[in-house]
């Protein structure tokens, strides 16, 4: 079948603050599906704005480090948002937790930004048609059975207690978490607590290991902070 009639009513949004990722994927959808609608985004707000604008987008393909997007806080807050547009992870992590993490929190795949384009198009069509991907190292039988606990249990929270619990991995106090969050110190120990309770946690210093072991990132040792 000719590849131009297969893409014709498909729509994607292509969310990457890097020009050259976004031409790249773009180039590779085209060579898949012919003629797609594609929307560029670079930032968190820019994602939401064309996700807004284009409810009936078929696939959102979304890097998780660009501005706004402030970790899997982001992703959490367009999965609320957007319930019905399935969303590719494309990222650069290695990290099998993390990456079972983003499926947990309803991402339908996750495609290792080193992957190869024909990797990339065989991802895409797989969750095109209904099927959640995950890189051989994060599935079942390769993760750690405490990983995926882990990343079952951090699913559940909300965007900001997401953005509280990352704070908290790098060593700030509730009195800095709220400055920067602009919302009052009873209001994070509020998070706090309600973070522990869903990670199963006894202590803060627990909460922060967990959350190192989903990081996005490697992350430096942190410095936990006292509790106010």
């Amino acid at each position: 079948m000719d590849p131009t009639q297969v893409g014709a009513g498909l729509s994607f949004v292509i969310a990457d603050d890097h020009p050259m990722v976004r031409d790249a994927l773009a180039s590779a959808l085209r060579s898949a599906f012919g003629a797609p609608a594609i929307t560029f985004a670079g930032s968190f707000a820019e994602a939401q704005a064309a996700l807004g604008a284009a409810p009936e987008t078929d696939l959102l393909i979304l890097d998780l480090d660009m501005p706004g997007m402030q970790g899997l806080s982001g992703l959490a807050a367009l999965r609320g948002a957007f319930p019905t547009i399935p969303i590719a992870i494309v990222s650069a992590t290695t990290n099998p937790a993390a990456m079972r993490q983003t499926i947990e929190m309803g991402a339908a795949g996750f495609i290792p930004k080193l992957a190869p384009s024909e990797r990339f198009l065989e991802v895409i069509r797989a969750i095109l048609d209904g099927v959640i991907w995950l890189p051989p190292e994060a599935r079942d039988q390769a993760l750690a059975a405490n990983d995926r606990d882990i990343a079952a249990k951090a699913a559940r929270l909300t965007p900001q207690q997401h953005r509280v619990l990352l704070l908290m991995a790098e060593g700030k106090p509730n009195k800095l978490i709220a400055y920067e969050m602009q919302i009052t110190e009873p209001t994070v120990k509020a998070h706090v607590t309600e973070i522990l309770r869903k990670l199963g946690a006894t202590s803060r210093t627990q909460a922060v290991i967990a959350a190192q072991r989903l990081s996005l990132e490697p992350v430096q040792k942190a410095v936990v902070a006292a509790e106010e």
